[in-house]
């Protein structure tokens, strides 16, 4: 039995999530069904995390144990030739048994999209957040600049287990302007539940004049939760999970 590190690449828009439900299609249950029939007979695949319905992602890590007896790029070809149009795998390799995608995460990218355009663009808003009003482009800079750094997030979403730390320390944070595109980049050591699509929905509420920018520092800096909202589901992707050596695989 040997344990393989695969990374997933998805089309959120069609999935209740990434994790298996019992009634809805979710990533991880179309990947497994698929290990099934290459002859995998544990009860769970391991993931680097969940994401929720209509998020995306081209890093996703997976990782699962399989008696395989061809080559690891044959493995990348027979799930590739049998998983839906939507999912994709990018590539795989053999770790150690002891390797989980989760808790061997040194960290974790996530982007996400917004689209500055009074006219809808159906090849285009099914992976950005598409808005009407102009955005001052210094104002997210300077946001984006303050969630640098250790930090309590609990104003800004939940942690995965109850009563567990809401501290996180985010490595990058930074805005990119692409023609009338604009994308967040956001990395940390790990992310509470909804999060980042949180920060972008404040950041956006700051750069669009709904918050004052001495407001939303202040509010920031105190962890005092502001304006109710969140940024649509379909804007965010998990770009990149880096393990130990800081390739996106972990040392063997």
């Amino acid at each position: 039995m040997v344990r393989y590190q695969v990374t997933l690449s998805y089309d959120g828009t069609d999935f209740a999530g990434y994790q298996r439900q019992a009634k809805k299609r979710t990533v991880q249950g179309e990947v497994e069904k698929v290990l099934i029939k290459l002859g995998w007979t544990a009860t769970s695949t391991l993931a680097a995390g969940r994401t929720d319905t209509g998020v995306h992602a081209s890093g996703q890590v997976i990782a699962f144990d399989l008696e395989w007896q061809h080559s690891v790029q044959q493995l990348v070809s027979a799930l590739n030739a049998n998983l839906p149009d939507d999912i994709s795998v990018k590539d795989a390799c053999v770790v150690e048994s002891t390797f989980h995608p989760r808790y061997g995460a040194r960290s974790r990218e996530y982007c996400y999209r917004l689209l500055q355009d009074t006219t809808r663009n159906p090849l285009e808003e099914r992976y950005a957040w598409r808005l009407q009003q102009k955005v001052e482009i210094s104002v997210l800079a300077k946001c984006a600049a303050a969630i640098v750094g250790e930090h309590d997030f609990a104003a800004y979403g939940t942690p995965p287990r109850p009563g567990s730390s809401t501290i996180r320390y985010i490595t990058r944070s930074e805005w990119q302007m692409d023609g009338n595109r604009l994308i967040y980049l956001i990395r940390g050591n790990a992310f509470l539940y909804h999060m980042v699509r949180r920060l972008v929905f404040l950041q956006v509420e700051a750069a669009t004049g709904k918050i004052e920018w001495s407001s939303w520092l202040q509010n920031f800096e105190a962890g005092v939760p502001e304006h109710p909202g969140i940024a649509p589901a379909r804007g965010l992707e998990l770009a990149h999970v880096s393990y130990d050596n800081g390739s996106g695989k972990p040392n063997k």
